[in-house]
């Protein structure tokens, strides 16, 4: 595989999530550099970034490291996420552009429609390409990034079951964009308010305390195990 080097912390920061290197696994240079096909000096400022966002640590005679979050830790985040999707959806009624309106009434199109024929495979990446424009159109660049970790980061922690009524979903999806065309802050913070709550109680932390008491009996017998997968 060769990327980009500017590329390489995200398709790391992607590797991480999607399960690629194991939590507490070692992340070495070489290696990464092997694997992306490119020299160490972008690895190396790569897991610079992905130590200050939280996915790396770096730990005394073993070097770089995937993270370890607790289940509180994944918790805080999820309720970070409660409080700042809706400041948010406030922003975007008073800064969004026609050019943000229109992806996002084009989104809610598509959603509504594969979310009536039964497309489930298609609404998780719709909806995260939602509330990525939806941050965006916010016009805070810093409110934007930060909601952009967290979801990589909940996406690291959680499993997310599917929507009970995906259709119902997808119409707060709607509703979302009706206030913020309207400039009705209160509104948009209240409507996404109520649909994170809801799609916060569709996930289930990845990493439980019996996972955990599973992983260090493994990690007893597997020592020398770089984590790495090719």
């Amino acid at each position: 595989m060769r990327i980009p080097a500017h590329s390489v912390c995200t398709a790391i920061r992607d590797d991480i999530v999607a399960g690629v290197y194991e939590r507490g696994s070692r992340l070495t240079e070489e290696l990464l550099a092997r694997r992306y096909g490119v020299s160490r000096v972008p690895v190396r400022e790569a897991l610079r970034t992905l130590e200050a966002e939280g996915f790396v640590v770096t730990r005394r005679h073993a070097g770089a490291c995937v993270a370890e979050p607790t289940e509180q830790e994944a918790a805080d985040l999820l309720e970070m996420r409660l409080l700042l999707e809706p400041l948010g959806a406030a922003r975007a009624a008073q800064r969004r552009t026609e050019a943000h309106l229109k992806v996002l009434r084009g989104l809610v199109r598509l959603g509504q429609e594969r979310a009536r024929r039964g497309h489930s495979e298609d609404l998780r990446s719709l909806d995260g390409w939602f509330h990525e424009t939806l941050a965006q159109a916010s016009g805070s660049p810093a409110l934007t990034s930060t909601l952009a970790q967290l979801r990589h980061k909940i996406a690291w922690m959680y499993t997310v079951e599917a929507l009970a009524d995906p259709v119902e979903s997808w119409a707060e999806h709607g509703a979302i964009v009706d206030a913020v065309a309207r400039g009705d802050g209160e509104r948009a913070r209240a409507v996404t308010a109520l649909h994170a709550e809801r799609a916060a109680d569709a996930h289930r932390p990845r990493f439980s305390r019996a996972d955990r008491a599973d992983r260090v009996r493994t990690s007893q017998q597997r020592v020398n195990m770089t984590g790495l997968r090719y």
